[in-house]
């Protein structure tokens, strides 16, 4: 009993309670349940919702910190909640922020990725990651957790190339991010139907009603961002499907490996890049 109990697993995809040496888990017919690539720290993290959550708020987090410690004499201790804490505008600008300055003075397209990690204030901050908070483990069930990533991140840097085409000069913000969670959100419910999906339909109707009267009695809020990362997580929730219309597949794994290295690597390219400039340069 107790050496059956050391060669038992949870299957990687379905996480049902199966035998190491499965060759297909009698569940959800995944290969080779077993294999070491399909039960490591990597696989196993993303498949995780809470891991994933937390690893995308840290690295918001982080970015914020950085940004501060970059050039901590400009960073604004104003009184105004809206500012207080704020980076400077040189630290945001070599660390990420994209708009019409990065990409058409400076050609730096990888800002679309960068952006959704920065962020201006205090304030600007704890309420993105409230709001991806609340929205993530929705998306993650409904979706999954490689099509939630996949969602956030493409939906992101949709949300701020709408902003571009626009012509807004200057933005940070996870923001166009958050949108993109809820633009599939309002496909699902809008394509599940319903008495759950209709219900669905009309709450994160509400969250995008109220984030768009928001935008226009404040100034300074990336509209076209919040409108694109909208339209973009409805076109990602109509291609990449849901659970009940389609399970996670190995495509939507690549999908989301690609897209967490694509962050990977431009965070640190930016990062890098940043410390060079306002150190060594």
């Amino acid at each position: 009993m107790a050496n059956q109990a050391r060669r038992s697993i949870l299957c990687p995809n379905c996480r049902k309670l199966i035998s190491v040496d499965e060759g297909r888990c009698p569940y959800c017919g995944t290969t080779n349940p077993g294999s070491w690539w399909k039960n490591n720290f990597w696989t196993q993290g993303l498949r995780s919702s809470d891991q994933i959550i937390k690893a995308i708020i840290y690295v918001n987090v982080g970015m914020y910190l950085i940004s501060m410690l970059l050039d901590p004499l400009s960073s604004r201790l104003s009184l105004n909640p809206f500012s207080f804490l704020s980076p400077g505008d040189r630290s945001l600008l070599v660390l990420g922020a994209t708009g019409t300055i990065p990409i058409d003075q400076l050609h730096r397209w990888w800002t679309l990725v960068s952006a959704n990690y920065l962020h201006g204030s205090v304030m600007h901050i704890l309420f993105n990651m409230l709001a991806f908070r609340q929205l993530a483990p929705f998306v993650i069930r409904e979706y999954g957790p490689y099509r939630m990533l996949s969602i956030y991140t493409i939906g992101g840097i949709v949300g701020f190339a709408v902003s571009y085409i626009a012509g807004v000069r200057l933005t940070i913000g996870a923001s166009a991010a958050v949108c993109s969670l809820i633009g599939a959100s309002l496909y699902y419910g809008k394509s599940r139907g319903g008495l759950y999906g209709q219900a669905i339909y009309k709450q994160i109707g509400g969250w995008a009603l109220g984030i768009f009267v928001f935008g226009f009695l404040f100034p300074g809020i990336n509209n076209w961002g919040h409108g694109g990362g909208i339209l973009g997580g409805i076109i990602l929730g109509a291609l990449l499907g849901y659970h009940e219309r389609r399970r996670e597949g190995v495509f939507h794994r690549i999908l989301a490996g690609g897209c967490m290295a694509l962050t990977v690597a431009v965070l640190g390219w930016a990062v890098l890049s940043a410390v060079v400039i306002r150190f060594l340069s």
